[in-house]
């Protein structure tokens, strides 16, 4: 109940400091000239967010691009020495690596997944396409600590002659093969650990092309149909090319959200037998090896990888807001 109480008087506190804030800046903006009201309201309005943006974004990674050009403890300036370092490991470069590797595989097997799926529930009477992608979206409720854990169970090995847990060794055995172990072998292991944020992300995906799709005007649809147009041609020459926006959308959603991927590669093999990413590395390097500089610079690369993914979004949502 104490902490109920707290939590409940933080919240009051909070909202109550805002009303007051607020207040405060509108009566002295009123106190102004006209003239600067129009001028001065918007920014005192915009403060309080401009600052929650300053102190949670901008000095952190300020900070950060600081503490890359510093020794392991941040105490000795010593310049590239760190990017350096990421440059000649192996280790870093294998992570890289992976993270590319990702960057493939990922978006694009789950907007092909997501769109199948989206086009074909589409197909189906609205009580079977409501069920389908309710059951396709299911997974997104889950965390991807919980999906890692589930799948962790499903590809869990045991040697020869032991009973299986794993549910895909079990499938395998009794199909009279030697169990095998899944997470240690590469490439595959990737593979394996890709599929499950494939299974995760493609309810996102579906709901979106699906949305998308439904959006299409069924007048184009109808025409191309009375030119003789096949489905499939449909789908390619006059669906598609009116859903690319979304597909940008969630093909930046995806590549943002594979660069940092983290969860299920720590709690599945903590970046051993291959599978290290670079989000992985940075935790290693700061817990593990306790090198801040090391891992400051792989977060500058990082934020470096994922900058012009997000200059890209923002131009092309101004340029659709241009265009209405």
């Amino acid at each position: 109940m104490a902490q109920l109480a707290s939590a409940a008087l933080a919240v009051v506190v909070a909202i109550g400091g805002l009303v007051v804030a607020f207040a405060a800046m509108n009566w002295l903006a009123e106190r102004l000239p006209d003239r600067w009201q129009r001028r001065i309201k918007p920014l005192l309005f915009a403060m309080p967010a401009l600052l929650l943006i300053a102190v949670v974004l901008v000095y952190p990674t300020i900070e950060t691009i600081r503490v890359s050009f510093f020794d392991a403890n941040s105490q000795h300036f010593v310049g590239l020495k760190n990017y350096k370092y990421l440059a000649d490991s192996k280790d870093i470069r294998a992570a890289l690596r992976n993270n590319a590797l990702w960057l493939v595989v990922v978006p694009a097997v789950t907007i092909a997944v997501g769109l199948a799926i989206a086009v074909l529930a589409d197909r189906l009477k609205r009580r079977w396409e409501i069920t389908a992608k309710t059951l396709v979206f299911l997974p997104m409720a889950i965390s991807f600590v919980g999906a890692s854990t589930i799948w962790g169970f499903i590809y869990a090995f045991r040697p020869a002659g032991s009973s299986q847990t794993g549910l895909l060794n079990a499938l395998w055995t009794s199909l009279g093969f030697k169990p095998i172990a899944w997470l240690t072998d590469a490439p595959w292991n990737n593979l394996l650990l890709m599929a499950i944020v494939v299974w995760l992300q493609s309810g996102l995906a579906m709901v979106l092309l699906s949305a998308a799709i439904k959006n299409v005007p069924q007048e184009c649809v109808e025409a191309a149909r009375v030119d003789g147009a096949k489905e499939w041609q449909i789908f390619w020459r006059v669906v598609l090319p009116q859903i690319k926006p979304t597909i940008a959308v969630v093909l930046s959603t995806l590549v943002i959200l594979v660069l940092k991927v983290f969860d299920i590669i720590y709690v599945i093999t903590n970046g051993d037998f291959n599978t290290d990413v670079v989000a992985v590395r940075f935790i290693n390097e700061i817990f593990t090896y306790n090198n801040f500089g090391h891992a400051a610079a792989l977060v500058v690369v990082l934020l470096a990888l994922t900058s012009p993914i997000v200059f890209f979004n923002l131009r092309r949502f101004r340029a659709e807001l241009a265009n209405r």
